[in-house]
């Protein structure tokens, strides 16, 4: 999610050697670390993202995506390696769909959803969420985030006060069937998904969390960007719970009260009509 007061970022060299950092001249408490312990999560479940190289002060300081595994694949692929792997053009469609599968695999040992690391101060874009670890999913996103972000989007007058009493209706049964709290990516719009000359898609700038993998889903579908592929090959390799779709507008709710916040405009009224659709 791009918002205002992240910072600044771009590719610097340091040391010989080409790094991506993100400078932000006074970071709210836990922003940048907030991002590093999301990056190191996803790695170690076997998404392709950056590798983090540094969190200090005010900075933080990753590989540039798609270097290393260029550099790697270079080195010891012949020149139709690639189109024979993904076929003639290099580039499989439902390819990003099944590597997201098994990243949702990774579920959370300890049964909790909310902060990978138990601290509960979180990061949507430059929004501050309650990652408080909980032990179910509706206390975790309806009560620590959907109702506070409702609150907050009132008082702050970008959105209609009967949004409050629509979110007070929302409970567990709209979240699905149960399912054990997994590691989300938790921002997943078309443009923290980066694809390298290989075809291959790294995730960037992750909320991570442990959550629903319905989260993901639902927000690859707000802003676009994904394919019909993609959400097809995700499905058949770790099917979704029936009626997934009516949940999307559900899970939708803390993006676009973010959106909200940050933006205004016309995400308030957004807003409201997706709890009108989903209360």
């Amino acid at each position: 999610m791009s918002a205002p007061d992240t910072g600044t970022t771009g590719i610097e060299e340091r040391g010989g050697r080409r790094v991506f950092v993100k400078d932000h001249p006074d970071p709210p408490p836990r922003l940048l670390e907030f991002e590093a312990v999301g990056l190191r999560a996803l790695a170690a479940a076997g998404a392709r993202v950056p590798q983090v190289l540094a969190v200090r002060g005010t900075e933080l300081v990753t590989t540039v995506v798609g270097d290393e595994e260029a550099a790697g694949a270079a080195a010891c692929a012949t020149p139709s390696d690639a189109a024979g792997r993904a076929g003639g053009d290099g580039r499989d469609p439902g390819a990003f769909g099944r590597e997201l599968a098994a990243l949702h695999r990774t579920t959370n040992p300890a049964g909790s959803y909310g902060a990978l690391d138990g601290h509960p101060a979180g990061w949507l874009g430059a929004c501050p969420i309650d990652l408080t670890p909980r032990s179910t999913l509706a206390d975790s996103l309806l009560g620590d985030r959907v109702l506070p972000l409702v609150r907050r989007a009132v008082d702050a007058g970008v959105l209609d006060p009967a949004a409050a009493r629509l979110a007070d209706r929302l409970d567990a049964d709209h979240l699905g069937p149960a399912e054990p709290p997994t590691l989300v990516h938790g921002d997943l719009w078309a443009g923290n998904r980066m694809v390298d000359a290989a075809g291959r898609s790294w995730l960037i700038d992750p909320s991570a969390h442990h959550g629903h993998r319905e989260e993901d889903l639902a927000m690859m579908q707000l802003f676009g960007g994904f394919t019909p592929a993609e959400l097809a090959a995700y499905d058949e390799t770790f099917p979704l719970a029936g009626g997934w779709r009516d949940r999307v507008g559900t899970f939708q709710l803390v993006p676009l009260l973010v959106h909200a916040l940050l933006f205004g405009g016309g995400y308030g009224a957004q807003t409201l009509e997706a709890l009108r659709r989903v209360a």
